[in-house]
């Protein structure tokens, strides 16, 4: 790959289009080269976010995948699962390649995305779709025309469980989530439901037992299992702009001490550039992992050494989105994987 890669990022303007170009914008190895808005076409990007004026200086254009592919050599898509259908066989038929961050590409059966989305009409790109986590597929990740980045919630559950299901430290029908997310999560367009009046000083849960995301975590833990994994999910709602704090619970088939259990932790995740284990006796926070790529992670066991519990905290729009995507690219496109994403926490 040469130095600098054409990149567009379809779908520019929603609050993980915007993540992403702000990381991308500072990547040494990408030249911003088509950036797609229905709503803005035409207009200068820092004239309709001032935050990137100066920094982005490229008008918006229409999400034409000829027209992009003419253009770019790699495609973010940061768009919602029908309009990714329609967009990414077209750009990989262009002969670019992609990280697609809808649901579109995620699942391995096609039957599980219609299930819990609709009909299919690109099957057959789910075969050698990728799954975007590259802690569990990074050998596949290098070599891929197609990534399924994964979901916020997925990311933080599947990587706060997957060292007690690989090594089968767990009873499979026991795992539960209870995870809370910012706003963000609910994307840029308005809706009462996430208006600042509904949301402000309150805390609610909503779709339990129907959120999409859960056949996505029982794919992977499925896989790590090499049995199938049904878990219980709770999503829950909270008012901050962005973060995910997933707290993971499960019944040990064994007893054992979290020094035992830290200990596998940290060999799973050893050479994990983005997951950090927290020093025992702490947990994660959702602000200390703002604006990066990182998955902060600890554990208690119940002092009768049966029980356990996992917090993992993830950025939504960053571990969750834009800069697992970005992470993806890197590896897909030969660089080292942290290129672009090694800045600090957006902290206070």
């Amino acid at each position: 790959m040469s130095a600098q890669v054409t990149v567009a990022v379809v779908g520019a303007s929603g609050y993980t289009g915007l993540e992403l170009l702000r990381l991308l914008a500072r990547h040494p190895h990408v030249r911003l080269a088509a950036l797609t808005s229905r709503e803005y076409q035409g207009r200068p990007v820092g004239q309709v976010f001032p935050a990137l004026a100066g920094i982005v200086h490229q008008e918006f254009i229409p999400p034409d995948p000829e027209e992009v592919a003419r253009r770019a050599r790699f495609a973010f898509t940061a768009v919602p699962h029908r309009s990714a259908l329609e967009m990414v066989p077209r750009l990989l038929a262009a002969g670019m390649r992609v990280v697609d961050l809808s649901a579109d590409f995620r699942f391995r059966d096609p039957g599980v995305y219609e299930a819990w989305y609709q009909p299919h009409t690109a099957p057959e790109l789910l075969e050698e779709a990728v799954y975007g986590l590259p802690e569990l597929h990074r050998q596949r990740l290098a070599t891929a025309r197609l990534v399924g980045n994964p979901g916020c919630y997925p990311t933080a559950v599947v990587l706060g469980l997957a060292p007690l299901v690989r090594a089968r430290r767990v009873e499979l029908h026991t795992l539960i989530a209870d995870c809370k997310s910012g706003v963000s999560g609910a994307g840029r367009g308005a809706s009462l439901a996430t208006s600042f009046c509904e949301v402000a000083d309150s805390f609610r849960a909503y779709k339990v037992f129907e959120h999409r995301h859960t056949p996505e975590m029982e794919q992977e833990l499925s896989l790590l299992a090499g049995e199938p994994v049904r878990l219980t999910f709770t999503p829950h709602l909270v008012p901050m702009n962005r973060g995910i704090l997933a707290t993971l619970y499960a019944t040990l088939t064994s007893p054992a001490t979290e020094a035992e259990l830290y200990g596998l932790y940290e060999g799973f995740y050893r050479d994990e550039p983005f997951v950090r284990m927290m020093p025992p006796g702490t947990l994660p926070t959702t602000a200390q992992v703002r604006g990066t790529n990182f998955c902060d992670l600890a554990l208690r066991v119940h002092p009768a050494g049966d029980r356990v519990v996992v917090v993992a905290a993830i950025d939504n729009l960053g571990r969750g989105a834009a800069a697992q995507a970005v992470c993806n690219f890197n590896l897909m496109a030969g660089f080292p994987e942290t290129t672009g994403l090694d800045g600090p926490p957006l902290v206070p």
